[in-house]
């Protein structure tokens, strides 16, 4: 690996500049870069050697920004500002652990406010785009996938699934302080608001729905979601499956495949508005600028980082400021891929 790092310490923050670093990078746009490097050698050298499994362990951006946060095993979240050249951690020890899913980081599609539910460390919450965080983390090892109600000014519910505990499902109404208990052999959430949620169970095809903060559930669809998390804008929910692009306009009520056939399992990641829109396939990142009338592939996936239906292990972003694509799979390097 031939890489070339400069590292400045200003203001008692470390950024770690990666100038050529990566065994997959062919150098420009359409290619594959390492970003994670410079910081993992820094902390390296200041005897900080990143939890198991290594490396990077999560990677989300801010739609409105551009800005790209990373995660490091048992180190932290570390945001760049300038497409992963330089990063500075942001979290004051707040927050630790691994992502064990692609759904281990919530972040608010309006930008700002995010949520880091992580394993095997503290997960932690913050409202002013990383200035303050605060405890989200119930007191076992850790969730798998969470989600939080963004449409609240000041978010207090959380509805997760914690890590090997038979799928149990967990509501938060303070934010993180307190979790409640309500059921197991549950896998994937979404929630709009503090009593309306949905959610799918292991064994059990299709959609369940409660608007009494899960103290009774419906069925509401047959559909099979294969994302861990519905994603909400709007007031619109969105969850990707093998059947395609699943939305509900009625806080899900019911849903419907939202235009052309797409096996995806990540995302959904949201562009410059509603009907541009990226999701992950087990080739790649496929894009759609109609509301999923027409979907085109635009990124391969590096080689060594394979993707499951229902994304264990991998994490990936877009930037659809800058056009740039990230992706962080569980002991590998995190990567760029800038869109030519």
């Amino acid at each position: 690996m031939n890489t070339r790092a400069c590292v400045a310490v200003l203001c008692g923050i470390v950024c770690t500049t990666v100038l050529c670093a990566g065994e997959t990078v062919a150098g420009g746009k359409g290619t594959w870069a390492v970003i994670s490097d410079g910081v993992i050698q820094q902390l390296e050298k200041d005897g900080k050697k990143p939890a198991w499994p290594g490396q990077s362990a999560g990677i989300a951006a801010d739609r409105t920004t551009g800005d790209v946060y990373m995660i490091v095993a048992g180190q932290g979240i570390w945001r760049s500002s300038d497409l992963g050249a330089t990063f500075e951690r942001l979290d004051g020890g707040k927050v630790g652990g691994r992502c064990e899913t692609s759904y281990s980081l919530d972040f608010d599609p309006n930008g700002k406010r995010a949520a880091c539910f992580m394993l095997d460390g503290p997960g932690a919450m913050t409202l002013d785009g990383g200035k303050t965080w605060t405890d989200c983390k119930d007191k076992s090892r850790g969730f798998d996938n969470a989600a939080v109600d963004w449409s609240q000014e000041n978010p207090k519910t959380i509805f997760a699934v914690r890590h090997e505990a038979g799928g149990l499902l967990l509501v938060s109404q303070d934010a993180g302080k307190t979790y409640k208990e309500l059921g197991k052999a549950y896998k994937a959430v979404g929630v709009f608001s503090d009593q309306v949620f949905v959610a799918t169970k292991d064994k059990e095809p299709g959609i369940l729905r409660t608007t009494d903060g899960g103290a009774t559930w419906t069925k509401v669809s047959d559909l099979v979601p294969a994302g861990l998390v519905a994603r909400v804008l709007n007031g619109v929910g969105y969850w990707t499956s093998a059947q395609g692009l699943l939305v509900s306009k009625d806080k899900g009520a019911t849903w419907a495949v939202q235009g052309s056939p797409v096996a995806a399992g990540a995302g959904p990641y949201f562009g410059k508005d509603e009907k541009q829109i990226v999701v992950v396939t087990k080739e790649g990142l496929t894009e759609t600028t109609d509301a999923g009338q027409t979907w085109k592939a635009v990124a391969p996936l590096p080689p060594g980082y394979d993707f499951s239906k229902d994304g264990w292990f991998a994490n990936f972003a877009w930037d659809p400021v800058h056009n740039v694509f990230y992706i962080s799979r569980m002991g590998k390097p995190a990567m760029k891929f800038e869109r030519p």
